[in-house]
């Protein structure tokens, strides 16, 4: 490798310029109101095509495959070596934040630009990744693009998850002019990728809490994302006696409740349990509901008791369904297992940290990512910078520019040693 230095650094108002940029492409009106930028929605294409542009301009070749995974690469002087990845996703939750995601890929990007300023040359080639559908926002899944990339997801995958309006997300990848069709011609096979590495900002308070400016992450929690359906009997509010009543609001309150006394008897201090979408039908005050969906996210970075917390939420839904003579059903969304991230990869992580001066924590990820998917064909790492009292998922979800800076310095120092 010509050129190269251990002391390369990136460059913060760059960072910043793309990150606000991006930002005020999903804004939802003031900044109170955060940013929301579903994929393949208007929002997600003007993100998409301001850093193609950009990709453009610094003469990498681009790769976007059937879902809209793109794969932006600086070539290497070995053309047969396998590919080192960095890089993350630019979807959003509804009024989210605008550093979730994006400041990975704007990372990665900008250790790309540092690279073609010192003209420096990899062995291996370096690629931006940005996956699609990572929050699970439009379909419902989490990390659909990168599971779509490794082949855990196939066409009659993407017919099947659908939005809220009933499109799928093959029909909408199509409509974007996309590929789906032959989306198995795009998976990526073992020995293609060396490595993938990801900048991601914490989402939890442990960083900022004790003023820890890096996280080099050890293990991903695995996850099981569940739609629950409870049906009654809708009916009249003042005429119903309530020993006749078929109440599926008040069974699924009851079944809400048990989801946490099932994470505190069966799960482990790092398993969480979290009820966040909830729907009533007919959502009128003078009726009796006779429908509610709501959704369960159960996480743990050990596998059993994840898969134990789930086993108990089924046995206490069926008891509370026979208390109020009711039916439901548990429909698995999406799951991820609990992963072990690579140890080469961490080393590499902790050497360019120990290099640069930069402290750091071992630590594990409560939240799901796209780097755990390529686990099956690459050696994976996850490099976390401080969230502000842990706020993520909401307007305000903050990290400085400078932490942000350091970890994209970091970033770029493991690149440089994995793709030498």
């Amino acid at each position: 490798m010509s050129g190269m230095t251990p002391y390369l650094q990136t460059n913060q108002q760059r960072i910043e310029r793309d990150i606000e940029h991006i930002a005020s492409l999903g804004a939802t009106g003031t900044s109170a109101d955060g940013r929301t930028s579903f994929t393949y929605s208007l929002q997600d294409l003007k993100v998409r095509k301001y850093l193609l542009d950009i990709f453009e301009e610094l003469g990498l070749s681009v790769f976007i495959d059937g879902v809209g995974n793109i794969r932006a690469r600086y070539a290497g002087s070995n053309p047969d070596a396998s590919v080192v990845m960095s890089g993350s996703h630019v979807d959003s939750v509804r009024r989210g934040g605008k550093y979730d995601g994006v400041v990975g890929v704007i990372g990665a990007l900008e250790a790309i630009r540092v690279m073609k300023e010192n003209n420096i040359t990899p062995s291996h080639p370096i690629e931006v990744v940005i996956f699609s559908e990572e929050e699970g926002s439009n379909f419902g899944s989490c990390c659909a693009g990168s599971k779509a990339m490794v082949g855990r997801y196939t066409f009659d995958d993407l017919n099947t998850l659908k939005n809220l309006s009933g499109q799928s997300m093959y029909n909408l990848a199509k409509n974007a002019g996309y590929d789906p069709d032959n989306m198995s011609r795009y998976v990526l096979n073992k020995g293609e990728v060396k490595a993938m590495i990801e900048l991601h900002i914490e989402q939890s308070p442990m960083l900022h809490s004790v003023s820890m400016p890096i996280g080099v992450v050890e293990a991903i929690a695995g996850l099981r994302q569940i739609r629950v359906e409870v049906d009654g009997v809708p009916n009249h509010a003042g005429a119903t006696p309530m020993n006749f009543r078929q109440d599926a609001l008040l069974g699924a309150a009851h079944m809400i409740s048990a989801v946490e006394e099932a994470v505190q008897t069966k799960g482990t201090e790092s398993t969480v349990g979290t009820v966040g979408y909830i729907e009533s039908e007919p959502n009128v005050s003078n009726i009796i509901p006779g429908k509610v969906v709501f959704s369960i996210d159960i996480r743990d970075v050990y596998q059993q008791p994840m898969n134990d917390v789930v086993e108990e939420v089924r046995k206490r839904f069926d008891e509370i369904a026979q208390r109020y003579n009711l039916t439901f059903s548990m429909t698995l969304l999406g799951e991820q297992e609990a992963v072990q991230l690579s140890q080469e990869v961490i080393s590499s992580i902790e050497k360019s940290a120990q290099a640069l001066g930069i402290p750091y924590k071992k630590m594990n990820s409560g939240a799901v990512h796209d780097a755990v998917l390529l686990c099956s064909v690459a050696e994976v790492g996850l490099i976390f910078v401080p969230s502000v009292d842990g706020r993520s998922h909401c307007p305000e979800e903050y990290t400085p520019y400078e932490d942000i800076k350091r970890g994209a310095d970091l970033l770029l120092a493991t690149l440089l040693d994995l793709a030498k």
